[in-house]
């Protein structure tokens, strides 16, 4: 699958991962949906509850649908949320995305038009702390 037709793919997964999310509260669906340095997929919603600080960032799910099918490198990521304003990861999830990124990770930011902006995980979250800070290396 060339470049072009991943990005389409990860842009419908997204979308499609967005109609899913659970918001009863805030009603501002988030999708993300995840290239593997191996080439697979996977996707996540935001899912909220009525404990609101208990609820889960569509970044996160997808991020635990990948790690669950035992991968644990991302190449791209992609997030859509709607509105004006680019919808970029919360804070917590920018150090969950950097747990399992490279410098050559790419942060996509979108709208249900497509790609907004396009980010490095250096860019998203500079000077990081991630696994090499404690003498570790990812896995995959």
């Amino acid at each position: 699958m060339n470049n072009v037709n991943q990005s389409e793919k990860l842009i419908e997964l997204a979308k499609n991962a967005m109609s899913k999310a659970y918001v009863p509260y805030s009603h501002f669906q988030v999708g993300a949906a995840i290239l593997t340095k191996s080439g697979q997929f996977y996707s996540g919603c935001n899912v909220e509850n009525a404990a609101y600080p208990e609820g889960t960032c569509a970044e996160a799910g997808a991020i635990a649908a990948m790690v669950l099918a035992g991968n644990t490198q991302i190449k791209d990521i992609y997030v859509m949320g709607h509105g004006d304003a680019l919808v970029t990861p919360c804070g917590g999830c920018r150090q969950k995305i950097r747990e399992f990124s490279s410098a050559e990770t790419m942060i996509h930011i979108c709208g249900s038009e497509g790609v907004r902006k396009s980010l490095t995980m250096n860019e998203l979250l500079p000077f990081s702390f991630g696994p090499e800070n404690l003498g570790q290396q990812n896995r995959e």
